[in-house]
């Protein structure tokens, strides 16, 4: 069987005001584009200057990466911080930890 890699993420901005929800195959390169990206105003992630994770989850199969995706992005900004403090409770950057 194959193994798969896929992630949801949250990224923010250095003032953790604003919280911005992905799916990528690939973490640390999506990581980088979105700090290459920081400024730009064509995307979300780029005009509110957000590179920085904050919590992300593994999945095996794209289908519940991007249904959780979806889920998460209908919740509250409360509940979205709640998810953050399960795992992330100081709300760390966490993009060394992942290699960008």
């Amino acid at each position: 069987m194959w193994n798969y890699n896929f992630y949801v993420y949250i990224i923010t901005n250095p003032n953790k005001t604003v919280l911005y929800i992905g799916v990528t195959n690939d973490l640390d390169v999506r990581l980088v584009q979105h700090h290459e990206n920081a400024g730009k105003r064509d995307t979300f992630a780029g005009k509110y200057h957000c590179y920085l994770l904050l919590h992300y989850e593994h999945f095996s199969y794209i289908n519940d990466a991007i249904a959780r995706e979806k889920e998460l992005k209908k919740w509250s900004r409360v509940k979205k911080e709640l998810l953050i403090a399960t795992t992330n409770p100081e709300w760390e950057f966490l993009n060394k930890e992942i290699g960008s």
